[in-house]
């Protein structure tokens, strides 16, 4: 599951695209104008952004530029009426990595979305095991010890972001940014909240250590097996 952001002034559209990459499981956050798009480009943390070039306010070769210009890495689809060569040429320059001309199928937006996340090592497999848990993205299921188990939507894109980063400590502000949409405002009680629920379901009974450990005053980690 992917958090992607979506800017595109034609309302009407963008709930068509954003309808067709949640079937695939991806977690869609639309901005209907450049201004508002801009803010979350520069402030928020997504795994890929599909953007309009003649959007309201900043159009979409600014926002690509801005953030490329501040070290930006994540993906960027552009989408424009514009099918001339000049236009593509001023998005690659801009720091684009794809461009889709207007009209364009559904289907194959999502076809290219899917194949620009392939791109990341986080993204290359379907099965990733770590210790006695593995999961499998393409049934959206997390397996312990080969038995599913039973977790709220939330839980279960935390518990994988977790599985993509074995190891690493994160502060619950991190893991809001990185797991939750922008728009449901949680609070850190609300991580907390979840990572109670989620080891009730991977930790052994009767253990007093947990799989997922909470390093004090930073944050919370998996342990590596």
């Amino acid at each position: 599951m992917a958090k992607i952001l979506l800017i595109e002034d034609d309302r009407e559209l963008s709930e068509t695209v954003a309808k067709w990459l949640s079937l695939e499981r991806h977690n869609v956050e639309i901005a209907n104008n450049g201004q508002d798009g801009l803010d979350l480009v520069l402030e928020g943390n997504y795994d890929i952004f599909i953007m309009d070039v003649n959007l309201p306010g900043v159009d979409g070769f600014e926002i690509c530029r801005q953030y490329r210009n501040k070290g930006g890495h994540t993906p960027i689809i552009m989408l424009t009426g514009q099918g001339q060569i000049s236009a593509k040429e001023t998005g690659f320059n801009a720091g684009a990595d794809d461009y889709v001309t207007k009209p364009f199928s559904t289907r194959e937006l999502v076809l290219r979305v899917n194949a620009l996340l392939r791109r990341p090592a986080a993204y290359r497999d379907s099965n990733l095991t770590v210790g006695k848990l593995m999961v499998d993205t393409s049934a959206r299921k997390i397996l312990k010890n080969g038995e599913p188990l039973t977790l709220l939507p939330v839980d279960y894109a935390l518990l994988e972001f977790f599985l993509r980063h074995p190891g690493e400590t994160f502060s619950a502000e991190t893991l809001i940014s990185r797991v939750w949409p922008t728009d449901k405002y949680p609070s850190v009680e609300a991580v907390r909240t979840a990572i109670k629920r989620i080891r009730k379901q991977i930790d052994d009974e009767g253990c007093e250590d947990s799989m997922i450990e909470t390093v004090n005053k930073m944050g919370y980690r998996l342990l590596k097996p």
